[in-house]
Order: C-alpha cells, then structure tokens, then sequence
C-alpha cells in the first residue's frame, strides 16, 4: 500500500483554464489524496488506486470534493512473454503524444477494457480493447480519469522494436467508434503511424509522423496529418530539444462535410505545446485552422536535488482564421515561455514551482482562450507531492 499526498496552488490571469471560466485573476488549490494498493502472487496480480481531489477556490472558500473515484482497479496475469490486463487502467504509449496517463492533472487519465501484452528482447507489442459506458455525475467530471474519453468502442495495436545499433521504431494503430447520442448513428475513425529514434553518443534524433482518416464524432469525413521532427543534444551541464509540431487544420475552401483537423486523441498537450495549455482541444482551440509549434527546451540540473527547466514555444496556424469582416487574419498566435524548478530533498518528497507567460497577437481574439489579447497572460502554481510506503508484506 502507498499513499500520496498531493496538494497544488495555482494562479491564473487573462486567460481561461478549468475549472473556472469567468473570474480573472483566478485563484485556486486542488489536493489528490491517493491509496494506491496491489497484491502479487506468482502468476497474477490485482492494482487497485483510489483518489479524492479536493477543491478550493474563490467562490467556495470551504473545500468541496471534486471526484471520489477509481484511477486504476484491474486484474493482471504475470507469465514470461505474455500478460492480460483487465479493467481500469492507465495507458502510457511510446511518448504519450497519443495516449498518456496524464500524469501532471491531479485525475490522471485512465481507460476501461483490456489489454492483450506481449514482450521479447527487442520487440513488444501490446493489443487493447477499449470502451467507456454512463459514468454517474455525482461529482464534476472534470476530475474524473475516464470522463474525458468520448468514444464507445476504441481497439489499439502498439508494436515497438529496438535495434542493437540505436534504431528504435514504434507503430501505433488506433481505430476508435463513436455514436452520436442524438440519431444513434455510429462514425469510425483511424489513427495510423509511428516513430522512429536514433541515438548517438550525446544526440538523438526522433521523427514522429500520424494519417487520421474516416469519420469524425461528428460525422464530417475526415484525412488529417500530424508530423514532429526533433533533435537533443546533451551536454554535462544542460540539455536542450529543438523540434517543431505541425497538427494540420482546415482549409477555407474545405467543403462543411469534411474536416482536416488532427485530433491528438488522448496524451496531453502541455507536455508538446506548453504549459499553459493554451493549445489543448483540437480543432477548438486553433479555429479548425490547425496549427505549427516550433519550440526550444532547455533544462539544467543544478544539483542532484535541484533542477530547472526553460520551455520556449511559437505558435501559429496552419492556416489563417477569418475576422468579423470574412478577411483573413495572420497566422502567428503567440509566444510562451514556461519557467519551472524541481526540488527532491528527499526520495518521498517532490516540489514543483512554475511560472508561465503568453504574449498574444492580435489573432488571438478570434480564439476562446485569451481574454483580452492586448494583456500579458500567466499562470504560476506550487504543487507538493509527498508518497510514502505504508504497508509492505511478503508471505
């Protein structure tokens, strides 16, 4: 049994991030308390994480619950080369572009189904069936693992190979169904790509490509494109990852039952196209209109104990929003920086500082992100996290 205590403190100015909408500057505290328990025989094993996030915020000053749920109740075999896993589980694939356990948001991120794990020297290869039903709306659902998953019917392969001579690749095929709760009707929808990493001495390089192609949620056909080229370099002293993301959009000529907007399906987008999420629900918050990330990471580990990390991004779409006049408006976005410090003084305890700011254009208006596009936007949080062993027994 392992117990983690997780509070959090942000603040936030000129922009919008959940849970609250409306009230500029905004300030709020979340804590995840979190039991997480297994129990491991020789051939299987049962994972069990229960969580309740709290709430704090201006308009409550009391706290009120914003979830009592499951991160993770599943059932697991445990043979040589082959495992099942069944039940609610996390999903972590290749560098979480696509599918991410979410590990920053205080929810986290899980799926409902199972997983067939298949493992050998170089390769493993994991199939997933995958589906979501009526969760119950006791509690926001904006703090839940599973309430964000849209989908009915979702079937994943992921097959990922490593070469003796720094050649990695990984293949990701994704077919999710969904149903539209008005007509019933159901609209499929593919995913299909991979990526491949070298690595040299202190460089690597990575290329990570995606085709979206079928229907969406909504019915429109749908051939999209996702593409992210990336080199590091590692020094004693720093490492740094110049790459750029390019999510394709729509262009104006499109016709209105079509779409050629990539959806980042489940992995997180602080972790590609910054920190303060101004950038997160594709096609809404690019417009439809797509949208090209160059970026510069920066990070310093000062001691064993103290690290820090500057994130540079611009932003722009693919291709330009139109304004109230029908003309067309300039395609950069925006710059952020996001600035943040780690700090490990012990194995159990973690201490994440941030401070991140955007400096909006004028095209900006015409996105629901940024209140007023003339102003600095920020966030800052303070988030302890302290996970310690309670109970640890072998028979």
């Amino acid at each position: 049994m392992n117990i983690e205590l997780r509070p959090r403190v942000e603040y936030t100015s000129n922009y919008f991030l959940p849970p609250n909408d409306s009230i500029d500057p905004y300030f709020y505290t979340t804590q995840r308390n979190r039991i997480s328990m297994s129990y491991t025989a020789e051939k299987w094993l049962i994972k069990s994480d229960i969580q309740e996030i709290h709430v704090w915020e201006e308009q409550n000053l009391k706290s009120k619950i914003g979830s009592i749920n499951f991160y993770q109740l599943y059932f697991e075999t445990k043979f040589k080369s082959f495992n099942i896993r069944l039940g609610r589980q996390s999903i972590l694939l290749d560098n979480g572009r696509l599918f991410s356990d979410a590990p920053w948001a205080q929810q986290g991120r899980a799926h409902e189904g199972i997983r067939l794990m298949k493992t050998a020297k170089h390769f493993s290869n994991d199939f997933f069936f995958l589906f979501t039903r009526k969760y119950g709306n006791e509690f926001d659902p904006a703090y839940s693992p599973v309430a964000s998953n849209k989908y009915k019917y979702l079937a994943v392969n992921n097959f990922n190979y490593n070469f003796d001579n720094g050649f990695s690749f990984n293949s990701l095929n994704v077919f999710d169904l969904f149903e539209n709760p008005a007509s019933g009707n159901r609209y499929g929808r593919a995913t299909s790509g991979g990526r491949i990493e070298y690595k040299s001495n202190n460089w690597y390089y990575t290329l990570n490509s995606y085709l979206q192609f079928g229907r969406t949620s909504q019915g429109k056909k749908l051939f999209a494109y996702y593409f992210q080229p990336e080199i590091r370099f590692s020094f004693n002293t720093a490492i740094l990852r110049l790459g750029a993301e390019i999510i394709s959009g729509n262009r104006s000529q499109l016709p209105a039952d079509e779409s050629e907007s990539f959806d980042v399906l489940y992995g997180v987008t602080w972790k590609f196209n910054g920190n303060m999420n101004v950038f997160t629900r594709f096609p809404a918050d690019v417009g439809g209109k797509g949208l090209v990330n160059p970026y510069l990471f920066a990070s310093f580990p000062l001691t064993d104990k103290l690290s820090v990390r500057s994130d540079f991004h611009l932003f722009y779409n693919q291709f330009p929003l139109k304004n109230d006049e029908g003309q067309n408006v300039k395609k950069f976005l925006g710059f952020e920086n996001d600035l943040s410090l780690k700090y490990t003084p012990i194995k159990q305890l973690e201490i994440n500082y941030a401070f991140s700011w955007y400096s909006s254009t004028n095209a900006m208006q015409h996105l629901p992100k940024i209140q007023d596009e003339n102003k600095l936007a920020f966030w800052s949080y303070l988030m302890v996290s302290y996970s310690f062993n309670a109970v640890n027994t072998k028979h």
